[in-house]
């Protein structure tokens, strides 16, 4: 991405390791007050080592030398502003991770979706998908070890939708395609089933592709979709977030459930708020909206 530099910037020099000098409290506040607007993180001061990291890389690849210069540029250039956003969250994910909610799902929520597949349209959200892994979990355990136990999909009207805020990781979702060890977690009935060799890497077969669409979500933005699903996962999330941030986030999750379904979070997140009153749990961070109209 090539963005001007502001007037009366200061250039890099041609060394890309060159230093941008430390990051000032009145700079470091700049991009916490941004980060807490655009994406409702919350960055307290002992995240400063942590911010200087990885915006470093930033104000050298657009030709200045200090913080100073880039916080001026981020505050008048909504692309770059944007792409800061973007480098300052967390993307982290592995197949299977947190393997207890997928027995959930292929226990509990399964019987319930087939049901509900023969008599109306199923709908699957995985929020903050990061690089896709949680995405083609949920889809594998639907698929089941075999094709043959796919049959209730191709019968079905079965959709899963995969967001996150990053642009790149979601590119990588849709190409759904993992060097090998990475997909090492995938127990190998379902890596035999449902990925292909591509040279050194795994990539998902179209049948498990077809079932996915990935697209760039601020969480705290407008949602486009125009029905309520019936699993959402939104795992990992939340912690960096303020409980303000959280109770918001996790009302519009109650709001967008259908009575019955089943929202999945973080091994060390929780719900609070209205929205924990109106969700019953039934397993480790695993919640259901009730069924009757009082939910």
């Amino acid at each position: 991405m090539t963005t001007a530099v502001l007037p009366g910037s200061a250039r890099a020099g041609t060394d890309p390791l060159s230093s941008v000098g430390d990051l000032g409290s009145a700079e470091f506040a700049v991009v916490a007050g941004i980060m807490m607007t655009d994406a409702r993180i919350h960055l307290t001061e002992a995240k400063k080592t942590l911010v200087h990291s990885r915006l470093s890389r930033r104000v050298r690849e657009n030709g200045l030398t200090n913080f100073r210069d880039y916080v001026r540029l981020i505050q008048s250039d909504a692309t770059e502003r944007a792409a800061m956003v973007v480098s300052l969250t967390t993307n982290h994910t592995h197949f299977f991770r947190e393997d207890h909610h997928f027995d959930h799902l292929r226990e509990t929520t399964m019987p319930w979706l087939q049901e509900r597949a023969r008599r109306q349209p199923v709908r699957i959200w995985s929020a903050g998908c990061s690089s896709g892994e949680e995405v083609y979990t949920i889809t594998m355990c639907l698929l089941g070890k075999d094709r043959a136990s796919a049959g209730w999909l191709r019968n079905g009207d079965v959709k899963l939708l995969a967001t996150d805020l990053s642009p790149l990781v979601v590119e990588t979702a849709r190409r759904a395609t993992y060097p090998a060890e990475t997909v090492e977690p995938v127990p190998a009935p379902y890596r035999s089933a449902w990925m292909r060799k591509v040279g050194d890497d795994y990539q998902m077969v179209d049948e498990a592709r077809d079932l996915v669409t990935a697209r760039v979500l601020n969480l705290f933005g407008p949602w486009p979709m125009r029905r309520q699903y019936d699993v959402i996962f939104c795992r990992n999330v939340m912690i960096y977030f303020d409980d303000a941030a959280k109770a918001e986030l996790e009302q519009r999750f109650v709001e967008m459930l259908s009575p019955g379904g089943y929202l999945y979070i973080g091994h060390s997140e929780r719900l609070i708020g209205p929205a924990a009153a109106r969700m019953k749990g039934c397993g480790h961070t695993i919640y259901q909206k009730p069924a009757g109209g009082a939910a």
